[in-house]
């Protein structure tokens, strides 16, 4: 009832700056454009190691990201453009933050891990190839969107992650990054993986419900075919006339 009321409230705001935004005749691609800017700045402050500021940047961009898709369509400035514009911008917003994280990792400090640019690395990789097996799914099936591990959930770990992050503190809830970057690394793969497996499923049952198709028309061709066959060789009955 609590978590639903915050909702509600946080949706009633968010409708608000879309109709703002929308009645001010602000183009979509900007609030992308802006969206994507952001993120970058995110990156850089990851690899600054400011992750708590890192964290609230990462809320606001992503706010953007929300708002530009809404505004399009309540004004209608809706174009193959715009959502070209904002899925391949949404890919380097992904890829900033994952090279940010590597990076930091990697920087000669206390917080120095080669592990944790592994991961770092694996993540970046796992989710090029979540979105690109999607974007190649859709050209051959009509939807590709499964898996537990989208764009929207990696957004959210890297919050957490960023916001839990306070050097020193011995909180069990505190400095969840290397967590999160485990969660990425293998959760990135089994989605990519899960995607594969649904769009060779899918192809598998166009294929096999085409062939049941082509089947019920060739038995159906050759029962036309032999119908016809059959009236064409039957003889004509001729009127007999008897005698009178």
């Amino acid at each position: 009832m609590f978590g639903a009321s915050i909702g509600r409230g946080g949706q009633r705001i968010i409708d608000a700056m879309v109709r703002w935004l929308a009645y001010g005749h602000i183009n979509p691609n900007i609030l992308t454009v802006i969206g994507v800017a952001l993120n970058v700045g995110c990156g850089l402050l990851f690899g600054m190691g400011w992750f708590f500021s890192a964290g609230i940047a990462l809320v606001v961009a992503n706010l953007f990201d929300m708002l530009d898709g809404q505004v399009a369509r309540l004004s209608g400035r809706v174009t193959r453009f715009g959502g070209f514009l904002d899925s391949s911008l949404d890919r380097l917003s992904d890829m900033v933050v994952f090279v940010g994280l590597m990076v930091f990792y990697a920087r000669d400090t206390q917080f120095h891990s080669t592990l944790n640019v592994f991961l770092a690395g694996a993540g970046l990789m796992g989710s090029v190839m979540v979105s690109y097996a999607s974007a190649r799914a859709e050209s051959l099936i009509p939807k590709c969107d499964v898996g537990f591990l989208r764009r929207p959930e990696r957004v959210v770990l890297f919050i957490i992650g960023a916001l839990s992050t306070h050097p020193g503190s011995n909180n069990f809830f505190a400095n969840r990054m290397p967590a999160v970057l485990w969660v990425l690394a293998v959760g990135s793969y089994w989605t990519f993986a899960h995607r594969m497996y649904h769009t060779w499923r899918e192809l598998n049952r166009a294929e096999v419900k085409t062939e049941n198709e082509v089947k019920t028309e060739n038995v159906e061709s050759v029962a036309s075919y032999s119908q016809t066959a059959e009236t064409e060789r039957r003889p004509e009955q001729r009127l007999v006339h008897k005698p009178s």
